[in-house]
């Protein structure tokens, strides 16, 4: 190998996509039903990568399947079961995730409820709720992660937002709508204030992805449409042709918890097939 082309910081010799003993928390590791969740797939994807996975969900039995996928292919992984938008809860959650596997290296926050209606449709109830799980709990978990990541300089924190939080994506749904709306700006304000501490801050934002999870929102949708139909019209709305699966978030995440994302922070990835470049 002559000497341009020695590896250096500037010329590696390989995408340097690699978590090898790296602490990633990922919050809402479980799935709403059988099959690959965005965060099942997310922890398995880290895990692949070398990383010790923190498999965290307040569902423990979708957690410890999560947690079992991992073990059986030879990767690291513990199970952690309490509610994130929970105060006490989220400091029970990181205490023993720090004894179990050390200081945190990249928090995923994947966590998300939602209620399909406008302003008319939603109580203050339902969005105080929604607000709780989808936001409060990622200040309170960066609150748990950054004074290491800061000690450490370093540290990447991911979080799951939504193409709703862009625009109107055919029916009322407001609170989930502009709370993960909040969740890419807070990320971008994090991102901000502590890019010179090594801390990277950014957003992953899926479109329209065949989870579990469609399972139920969709029927809400399309009540007079079956589940396979809905699937179909889903499919067609995208420029690709088809729905997302979770590996393809999956993926995402992982290029940017990973160094190969190294000068990347503050900013959203969008995975959605083109659907929202899309005019109509």
């Amino acid at each position: 190998m002559n000497a341009a082309a020695m590896p250096t910081r500037d010329n590696p010799v390989a995408l340097p996509l690699d978590l090898t003993g790296r602490v990633v928390f990922v919050a809402g590791a479980g799935s709403a039903g059988p099959g690959w969740s965005i965060g099942r797939a997310s922890s398995v994807t880290y895990a692949r990568l070398g990383a010790h996975v923190c498999v965290v969900d307040r569902d423990a039995a979708s957690a410890e399947e999560t947690t079992a996928l991992i073990l059986a292919e030879g990767g690291i992984a513990h199970t952690f079961v309490g509610d994130v938008s929970v105060d006490a809860d989220v400091v029970r959650l990181f205490a023993e995730a720090r004894a179990c596997f050390g200081e945190v290296d990249v928090l995923h926050h994947n966590v998300g409820i939602g209620k399909v209606g406008g302003p008319l449709e939603t109580s203050t109830e339902d969005f105080d709720h929604i607000h709780a799980v989808n936001v409060r709990s990622l200040l309170l978990a960066t609150q748990q992660v950054l004074p290491s990541m800061v000690a450490r300089g370093s540290g990447s924190i991911l979080a799951i937002s939504s193409i709703a939080a862009m625009r109107y994506v055919g029916y009322p749904h407001l609170a989930y709508s502009v709370t993960k709306a909040a969740v890419a700006h807070f990320i971008r304000m994090l991102a901000q204030q502590y890019a010179g501490s090594g801390v990277r801050a950014n957003t992953v934002v899926p479109g329209l992805i065949d989870t579990p999870r469609i399972v139920t929102t969709v029927a809400k949708m399309f009540s007079d449409t079956n589940l396979e139909d809905a699937r179909v019209a889903r499919a067609r709305q995208v420029p690709m042709g088809r729905m997302g699966t979770a590996w393809d978030v999956a993926h995402a995440c992982a290029f940017l918890a990973s160094d190969a994302a190294g000068y990347i922070t503050g900013t959203e990835l969008v995975v959605d097939g083109g659907i929202t470049g899309k005019f109509v």
